[in-house]
């Protein structure tokens, strides 16, 4: 048995430097979901790979996180999430290194499912750490708020940084990044961290976790299926039953069991259910918008990795100050107005990025800066949403949803966006005669196999243009009905409203 540490315990030093160390394990999570989208057309030129095969490399990691992210938050109840945080940590320098040397498009692709199992184990204890480690409401708030300023801004600089690294490095210093940063994770943690006591009356059920990754791997082999050139209607009919069956099997089995990972009756509560709402909108938004801007402006305009990344860093520095001023004014502004008022901030800036997308630089950056500051406003308090209204007895459950918001949120904006401008780029596309059949299939192919053709790069272009403004359209949609769909069930929680249903107890 471990020795106990309360919060009491925690001196206001340990407190603040506690919240570096998990900051810094969520820094890395986060810019792993997004630095490859910079990185993406390298890849795919020096590994050869396909254009499914490039979805892949970037799907594999939220996807073995969602599948993985319930169970670990019950680990952390059983184990201790420092242990857990620490065992996270390690995974996560192991496989970074491997995937900066991987030979192939298999090893890294493994290499990317192993870095989510590193991640998994890592993003519920930052929050549930978080949860133990600030007793007092106001600080916590303020906490989550500087957690929820790195998820996002972490999120938007990753095409930075992976554009950086590209312009003097090779395309495996993306990787190499993360392990002076995971040393010094580990090196902070044992000193910082409360002990708490495990409870070992929480069990892992690998069979729930097993059901919610056949779920979600139906789900987006289902969704690539269906919008690609040529479906297969037995396959898909496949994939979308496995994903409706594994859904299925592990809804039931929650009902079914003493201590479930998932314990569906918090949705209940409209601040929850709003939170999470919130946390899964702005994540397929920013990754939604950087993976299809990051790729049109390389492939269509030339720019360098470096060039797009810092276009795309519009989302960051709108996100900077709303994400950090989130935390700090909730009690005052409510959640209602930050979320709520963030999505509709953000429908804006989509509408106007979606206006200037291809004809318009000036109002494309415009309208990423407005966007960016309205995911910051919902993101900072998303969290703070869905931690706070829940009992702390099940904060590693509660961390866990909170994650899984956040991947799911990137995983759809992968395979539904991805997917999606690839199938308008092969509808619209109308290549000249005698052009190479690869360039029908994506623009990054039509790059690859006929690189000194205008034609040819010209009718790609157009067709990756249609798609580009396409997808942002879908994108400034969802923004839209999250605003509404947050509204009315935060229509009770505005300026003074406790966003916390245990604010009470504190």
């Amino acid at each position: 048995m471990t020795t106990s540490s309360t919060p009491a315990e925690m001196t206001p030093l340990r407190r603040w430097l506690l919240l570096v160390a998990v900051s810094a394990g969520v820094l890395l999570i986060t810019l792993d979901n997004t630095i490859l989208y910079t990185a993406l057309p390298t890849l795919t030129a020096e590994l050869g790979a396909t254009a499914s095969e490039s979805l892949w490399i970037i799907n594999a990691y939220p996807l073995v996180m969602c599948g993985l992210l319930l169970g670990a938050g019950t680990l952390g109840d059983r184990y201790g999430h420092r242990r857990l945080f620490l065992i996270g940590l390690v995974l996560f320098g192991a496989a970074s290194l491997v995937a900066a040397f991987a030979p192939g498009v298999t090893v890294l692709i493994a290499s990317r499912a192993l870095l989510a199992v590193g991640a998994a184990c890592m993003m519920p204890a930052t929050l549930a750490l978080i949860r133990i480690g600030f007793d007092d409401v106001r600080q916590r708030n303020v906490a989550i708020g500087v957690w929820g300023s790195i998820s996002v801004v972490g999120a938007a600089l990753g095409p930075i940084v992976g554009g950086l690294l590209l312009e003097h490095f090779w395309w495996g210093s993306v990787f190499l990044i993360n392990v002076p940063v995971v040393l010094g994770a580990l090196a902070l943690t044992p000193w910082v961290a409360p002990r708490a006591r495990p409870d070992r009356s929480k069990s892992w059920d690998a069979l729930s976790s097993l059901h919610a990754m056949v779920a979600l791997t139906g789900a987006v082999f289902a969704i690539k299926e269906a919008t690609g050139p040529d479906p297969s209607g037995p396959l898909l009919t496949v994939t979308a039953a496995c994903a409706v069956a594994g859904a299925w099997l592990f809804v039931r089995r929650q009902h079914r069991l003493d201590d479930p990972v998932l314990d569906f009756a918090v949705f209940r509560n409209r601040a929850f259910s709003a939170g999470f709402l919130a946390a899964a909108c702005s994540m397929f938004v920013i990754g939604g918008v950087q993976l299809v801007t990051t790729q049109r402006f390389q492939l269509v305009e030339g720019y360098t990795p470096l060039q797009s990344g810092l276009l795309v860093a519009a989302l960051a520095a709108g996100s900077l100050l709303t994400s950090l001023a989130g935390g700090a004014t909730l009690h005052v502004l409510g959640l209602r107005t930050l979320i709520t008022g963030g999505f509709i901030l953000g429908t804006l800036g989509m509408t106007l990025a979606t206006l200037g997308a291809t004809t318009h630089l000036g109002l494309l950056v415009t309208g990423l800066v407005l966007t960016g500051a309205g995911m910051g406003a919902a993101m900072s308090v998303a969290s703070t949403a869905i931690i706070g209204n829940v009992p702390a007895r099940q904060a590693g459950m509660a961390s866990s949803v909170e994650e899984v918001s956040y991947e799911f949120g990137n995983l759809l904006a992968v395979a539904i966006l991805g997917s999606l401008a690839t199938l308008v780029y092969t509808v619209t596309v109308q290549l000249p005669a005698g052009a190479p059949a690869g360039a029908a299939d994506s623009m990054s192919q039509a790059v690859t196999v006929a690189p000194g053709d205008p034609a040819v790069l010209a009718a790609a272009g157009a067709a990756y243009d249609t798609a580009f403004v396409t997808v942002l359209a879908i994108i400034t949609a969802v923004v839209a009905v999250c605003a509404v769909a947050t509204g009315w069930l935060l229509r009770h929680y505005g300026p003074g409203t406790p966003a916390s249903a245990y604010e009470s107890n504190h």
